[in-house]
């Protein structure tokens, strides 16, 4: 991770929203079934609470961001089943995998529980991205050379420009060491603006799962 930032921004400065109506595509590992993990972000998001200028995530929607599939433009219902369907092929030989969660990371534009080791979830990652490259094709080509994945949970993030010193003296840099087995990577859309957490989970893959474990598909929105 990058050096201790010295200041806090607001992530939403000058930032494009997704407009109400309209979705961005994700696959996260979801936290709500991991209790100890959840307990452990409200706890660091209690002592956060004594700052102004910082957005907690709500607990039922605490992650990990895997990878962004798309939109709801691109994407419609029925290849949203082809791509969770593709996922819980790819998983079905994966075992639950075992993480800790300790340390603090901090970002400008927020704050984050790492995820350790980094490595023991790339099968997971490797099932969004080849799931999604069943409907979207090939990933694009960029001439940047590519950020590596750093698996994180962000508890909170910035809302104004602030010293980062004093939220960091306040929190430190661990937390209660906990553990997770990490089993499951759901596909969600992110409904309008970032901060108003309209989430609805799609479907979800299941590591090691056996055939009559196929998950649906939800239909509470209208096909793209």
């Amino acid at each position: 991770m990058s050096p201790m930032p010295t200041q806090m921004r607001n992530r939403w400065d000058g930032r494009p929203e997704t407009p109400p109506g309209h979705g961005i595509i994700y696959w996260h590992m979801l936290m709500k079934y991991h209790q100890q993990v959840c307990d452990t972000a409200v706890e660091a998001q209690k002592v956060l609470d004594n700052f102004s200028g910082l957005h907690m995530t709500p607990r039922e929607w605490l992650h990990i961001t895997t990878y962004i599939a798309g939109s709801t433009e691109e994407i419609a219902r029925d290849q949203m089943l082809t791509m969770v369907s593709s996922a819980q092929d790819s998983l079905r030989d994966v075992a639950p995998i075992s993480v800790t969660v300790e340390r603090i990371f901090y970002h400008p534009e927020a704050i984050s529980l790492g995820v350790q080791p980094s490595w023991a979830l790339l099968p997971i990652l490797d099932a969004a991205q080849s799931a999604t490259r069943t409907v979207m094709g090939s990933e694009p080509v960029s001439e940047d050379p590519p950020t590596p994945w750093i698996p994180h949970i962000t508890v909170s993030y910035s809302t104004a420009d602030q010293p980062a010193g004093p939220i960091i003296s306040a929190l430190g840099t661990e937390v209660p060491k906990c553990e997770a087995v990490i089993d499951a990577l759901t596909l969600v859309i992110q409904w309008g603006p970032e901060r108003r957490w309209e989430w609805e989970p799609v479907g979800t893959a299941y590591c090691a799962a056996t055939p009559g474990e196929l998950p649906g598909i939800s239909s509470d929105h209208a096909s793209s």
